[in-house]
């Protein structure tokens, strides 16, 4: 079981990127993890890799042993859409809080049963993801629920809650690649960019991304019909969002692992 770590009400958001987003994200950070860092987190996952538990944190937020995980699927921003303290509540927390009281309890992995290393583990590889979801991060004094028409493929409108649409509608509308494929294209950055990118903390990270991903509300308006002009423009906020999540998540783990 998770060490520390409050027990907390549950929230109903939905989740964040889909299995698609969240398995490419893991990908992504796996193609950058160092060799003692991807062995030693492996041991811990059974074997596994970090992509196959990429969807576990969503699985399992609706079981009675992890419902208190609920609320941590999504951050709150202040009107500078940065993080503080005080946007904590205690009864719900949020993806940074998840990240950092993870983050805190591997650095002593070593002395911790493996059960411990592997749940803060899947906590941590999917919190670093939703973090980066523009419907994920809670803007203040901005209205975001609302619905929208979305075309599908054939250029029918259906009645869409606008946090699915960024969730999963346009990776599932525009991208049919397998994970590996979509890492590929996507990881193709210089050194140095990704040195940029993975530079600072958490807090860091999510104010970045609260600053790329405020667009969202010029470009989807309640009720308004979004066809391919708008997937033009959404889907490379979505595969930038996407790929900065992959780098900070190797990132986070050769810290603590490497």
């Amino acid at each position: 079981m998770l060490v520390a770590l409050l027990v907390l009400m549950p929230s109903q958001e939905a989740s964040a990127w889909g299995r698609e987003g969240h398995e490419t994200i893991a990908k992504i950070a796996e193609r950058h993890l160092t060799k003692r860092a991807r062995k030693r987190i492996e041991k811990y996952l059974g074997g596994h890799s970090i992509v196959y538990y990429a969807k576990w944190a969503d699985e399992y937020r609706h079981t009675p042993e992890y419902r208190f995980t609920n609320g941590w699927h999504s951050t709150p921003v202040d009107a500078d859409c940065r993080y503080n303290d005080s946007l904590l509540d205690p009864e719900e927390g949020n993806a940074i809080f998840a990240i950092e009281k993870c983050s805190q309890t591997l650095q002593d992995y070593r002395n911790l049963p493996d059960s411990t290393v592997a749940v803060n583990l899947k906590l941590l590889i999917h919190f670093v993801g939703d973090m980066h979801c523009p419907a994920h991060i809670k803007y203040s004094g901005r209205n975001m629920k609302y619905d929208v028409m979305f075309e599908d493929k054939y250029h029918k409108p259906h009645k869409f809650y606008i946090h699915h649409v960024w969730d999963n509608e346009i990776i599932t509308t525009t991208r049919i690649w397998s994970v590996t494929e979509w890492a590929e294209e996507l990881d193709r950055l210089p050194r140095q960019r990704i040195d940029e990118i993975t530079a600072g903390t958490p807090r860091d990270w999510l104010h970045e991304a609260a600053l790329s991903c405020i667009v969202q509300f010029d470009m989807a308006k309640p009720d308004q019909r979004l066809g391919q002009d708008f997937l033009n423009s959404a889907l490379p906020l979505v595969e930038s969002q996407i790929l900065k999540a992959g780098y900070r998540l190797a990132e986070t783990l050769n810290e603590l692992f490497d």
